[in-house]
């Protein structure tokens, strides 16, 4: 399985509460390097399977990255954010996207207020069949970026905090953000964590370096994910248990109707450290833990 790390209450409250979070120190510089070095082999190559780049040069990356090189495949147990992940969504979890994104610096004379991609809420699916007003937490994404980020306007996931918990949409200016919008300054090896209802946009890069990372999100088992409906079974075989688990296989051989949806590593995982294996949201965003 994987390491337990402490969660502290404060910031589930704060991740409940403005649907956000950044987590410092996640990856340390051994771990950067070589996640640097695997990116950089991915973008300068002519791969072009579950590719995503835009016409403008402006931005190049990959879905699914997890299954394009093995140095992406620790970041789905990281013990200091999958733990965190669990207490926020529950245990039945499985991958959602893992978005390798490169960012390069905007030309000269672009405004400080250009935002690419624009304010928007995550998986758009969802939001269409749901809305504003219906919309659940659903999933999650953590941001683990590999590059200096610690200036502004260098590329930056900006949010709004507390907008997870809006029911219409907010108003965007023309010209500038929604009202407390703010740019997190991130150092490399830190993590960021938002969810799907909250609000998010891609900050201006007037530095003079590619923003690199990759955003690994995790949703509900009933939720498709959105980059893949099946792994490669080559990729798949060379997976742990738990990890095979994450990506959507079956954990047993059980093969009648199960209403709870089978056995779950993460259930017992989460029973083995006194975790919630679930979180119900109530009126007014309290939360009931399930055990």
């Amino acid at each position: 399985m994987f390491d337990y790390t402490p969660v502290p209450q404060d910031q589930i409250r704060q991740f409940d509460e403005e649907g956000y979070l950044v987590v410092r120190n996640v990856l340390d510089e051994a771990s950067i390097a070589t996640l640097l070095e695997a990116s950089d082999r991915l973008i300068a190559s002519d791969i072009q399977t579950s590719r995503q780049s835009n016409p403008t040069g402006l931005y190049d990356g990959f879905r699914n990255s997890i299954a394009l090189d093995d140095a992406y495949i620790p970041l789905m147990t990281h013990p200091k954010i999958l733990p965190l992940v669990i207490h926020l969504l529950g245990s039945n979890l499985q991958l959602m996207t893992s978005h390798l994104i490169y960012k390069y610096p905007n030309p000269p004379g672009t405004p400080e207020h250009h935002r690419a991609p624009g304010w928007h809420r995550d998986y758009l699916q969802a939001m269409m069949a749901l809305g504003h007003y219906s919309i659940p937490r659903i999933e999650l994404k953590c941001a683990y970026y590999f590059t200096d980020l610690s200036q502004p306007k260098s590329g930056n996931t900006m949010v709004v905090p507390g907008s997870n918990q809006a029911t219409a949409p907010l108003a965007v200016p023309e010209d500038g953000d929604p009202d407390g919008a703010i740019e997190p300054l991130l150092n490399p090896g830190d993590c960021l964590l938002f969810e799907n209802r909250t609000w998010h946009a891609g900050a201006v890069n007037l530095s003079d370096h590619i923003r690199k990372g990759i955003m690994v999100g995790f949703g509900y088992r009933w939720v498709m994910p959105m980059d893949f409906r099946r792994q490669d079974p080559a990729f798949v075989e060379k997976l742990s248990p738990l990890e095979r688990f994450l990506v959507g296989e079956q954990y047993d051989d059980v093969v009648n109707f199960q209403p709870d949806g089978g056995a779950n590593p993460l259930a017992d995982w989460c029973r083995a450290h006194g975790v919630p294996t679930a979180r119900h949201f109530g009126p007014g965003n309290t939360v009931a833990e399930i055990y």
